[in-house]
């Protein structure tokens, strides 16, 4: 169970039955029975027993680094994405659609409906991606109201359980953690915290994995969050998807000529967008097949602006800017039948939505623990005459906070744009409109004292260790600390090992919280050649600890640059060992684990990749 009581925290509106009940205590018990009999054989909305037409599914795809302009429905005709754009042909789409400058603050708004300063998230990795444990989930609301629920994909919200997926209201999990993987043919995955190899192509293997989950939950309501993992780098691309660009001359470029355009780049990222209209295409038509097309809600969308300068619409910025350009998305939703087909929506609309919006929609009555930031959208998308008040939306990301009205934007240096008039931020109108240019302004500084004020990079959380309602704990180097001169492959620690290991005086550590006494078997995975085998190690966590020796050579070159299409700027990777160290008894409490050297007879210990916890009492 989630540790944070999920059951007290999303309470369910049965009050006019528990009503009716009292009303009838008097009346013959007979009488009582029956109405029971009648009230129970009518499915709750919400409940487990609901039927389809009463509770839609629901479908949320979330591409990663994809910018706005990486679809031919915003009119780029560098490529041809008809799956994507035949979702907002049959449904609605939001021309002004906000989410965070980077990935991981996405993430954690459109999981729980609030601004990410709120819940802790400060960093894309080692730790300072988790959203804070007292925060209720989109999924927690769904999987209470009796619908299956599963992620595919990218988390990057949190490894360790409870901050894993399936401590936070998802049952089924396929994918990774991290921020980003370093190889997407048939990679090392997880599957609900058990390491696995994966089967192919990323993307396409999600969604495989994603179309089996649906036959075998078609007959409930699901939610399925598919967290695509591309165009994310490293640019890896199947040959059939890259032949189309490799050669193509591209029409339609990045505006700026002070900033210059990786071409090669720009074509492997739209490949990419191709491959994932491709299996956006297979997603829908599977839902064609189970006959599931009219009851379930699809959205698609994208986590930031993108990650390379390319033709975006001519806004300014791209991912990790507070600008336009670096944190509008695309956004188009479907559900037949109830949202107009072709619909177009001029009002500014966020991330922070989502979770309002889809309970709306599903008819689910759920409260959340903290009170959210966003609002639900269900009148802009289901009613054609819809009284909305104007609102500001604001973007946060490194110390820099910008928002948007619905006409303006005010940068975080306090310049004012004009959005209708100057899409690409050319024009400071701050001095002929001072009155807009000081209520924005004064209501950035309220929020930054309110909201981003809350954010504290230097509250450094424990690694969770051996929680007792979930069997895996996965310590990778990623959220370690070497010490001494123990070198990480690459300054993104996201898919990093852990290398230059040559002194008994060197370790790595992590500081951990062990979450309730019990034995685990250890697993590490590692590297080694022939010549410098024979290193023991010691694994300590205060009185615990854990001797092993390297006596098998594992010595596999580093892998990724065969399916590159452009020079990666993160880790290679490579095929690591597993090595069982054997069981260790852990005790409830904090401290910090050891990973040290007691003999080097060769010149190196290992390349360490990361550790396996497996409770076994």
């Amino acid at each position: 169970m989630h540790p944070d009581t999920t059951n007290k925290r999303l309470l369910l509106d049965t009050s006019p039955t528990i009503a009716l009940i009292k009303r009838c205590s008097k009346i013959d018990i007979r009488l009582l029975c029956m109405t029971l009999i009648v009230l129970l054989s009518f499915p709750m909305r919400g409940s487990s027993q609901a039927q389809p037409d009463r509770s839609p599914n629901i479908i949320l795809i979330l591409a990663d680094d994809q910018g706005w302009g990486d679809l031919s429905l915003q009119g780029n005709t560098n490529l041809h994405t008809p799956h994507i754009n035949n979702l907002a042909k049959e449904g609605a789409q939001f021309q002004y659609f906000y989410v965070s400058p980077v990935c991981s603050p996405t993430r954690a708004e459109l999981l729980t409906g609030r601004y990410h300063p709120r819940m802790g998230v400060y960093s894309t990795s080692a730790g300072g991606e988790r959203i804070n444990l007292d925060e209720t989930t989109i999924a927690d609301v769904f999987k209470l109201a009796g619908y299956a629920t599963a992620a595919f994909g990218k988390w990057h919200s949190g490894m360790q359980y409870p901050y894993h997926p399936n401590g936070r209201g998802f049952d089924e999990f396929y994918g990774f953690c991290s921020g980003h993987w370093g190889n997407y043919f048939s990679p090392m995955l997880e599957h609900n915290g058990q390491l696995v190899q994966g089967e192919g192509f990323i993307v396409n293997d999600l969604t495989n994995r994603a179309m089996t989950y649906m036959d075998q939950n078609q007959k409930k309501p699901f939610f399925l969050y598919m967290a695509y993992n591309t165009p994310h780098s490293p640019m890896q691309v199947p040959d059939d998807w890259w032949n189309k660009f490799k050669d193509k001359d591209l029409k339609m470029r990045h505006q700026n000529a002070e900033e210059e355009e990786d071409i090669e780049f720009t074509k492997a990222a739209l490949a990419l967008s191709e491959n994932i209209d491709w299996n956006v295409g297979r997603l829908t038509k599977k839902l064609e097949d189970l006959h599931l097309e009219e009851n379930t809600i699809v959205i698609y969308m994208s986590d930031n602006g993108p990650n390379s300068w390319r033709w975006n619409g001519g806004m300014k910025g791209r991912k990790g800017s507070t600008d336009e350009g670096g944190v509008r998305s695309p956004f188009v939703i479907r559900w037949p039948g109830n949202i107009q087909a072709g619909k177009e929506i001029g009002q500014i609309a966020g991330a922070i939505d989502l979770l309002p919006t889809l309970t709306d929609m599903a008819g689910i009555k759920a409260s959340t623990h903290y009170t959210l930031d966003g609002v639900s959208l269900k009148p802009l998308l289901l009613q054609e005459d819809s009284t909305w008040k104007d609102r500001l939306i604001f973007s946060y990301w490194n110390g820099k906070t910008s928002v948007r009205s619905q006409q303006y934007r005010l940068d975080t240096d306090r310049h004012l744009y004009d959005m209708v008039r100057d899409p690409g931020q050319q024009h400071d109108v701050a001095s002929q409109q001072p009155k807009v240019a000081k209520q924005m302004a004064k209501a950035m500084n309220r929020w930054n004292k309110e909201v981003a004020s809350q954010l504290n990079k230097e509250d450094k959380r424990t690694f969770p260790l051996g929680h007792p309602d979930f069997a895996y704990t996965q310590l990778p180097a990623r959220d370690g600390v070497a010490h001494g001169q123990i070198k990480r492959s690459n300054q993104y620690p996201n898919c990093s090992f852990f290398t230059h290991w040559t002194s008994i005086d060197d370790e790595i550590t992590w500081d951990v919280d062990v979450v309730a006494d019990g034995d685990f078997e250890v697993v590490l995975y590692y590297t080694c050649p022939k010549k410098d085998i024979g290193s023991t190690f010691e694994l300590a966590l205060g009185e615990s600890r854990i001797t092993s020796q390297i006596t098998e050579a594992h010595d596999p070159p580093l892998q990724g640059m065969e399916h590159d299409k452009v020079k990666r700027i993160e880790s290679y990777v490579k095929d690591f060992k597993p090595l069982k160290l054997g069981t260790m008894h852990l005790k409830k409490g904090s401290g910090q684990l050891r990973l040290k050297a007691l003999d080097i007879p060769g010149e190196q210990v290992m390349d360490f990749r990361l550790m396996m916890f497996t409770r076994v009492d």
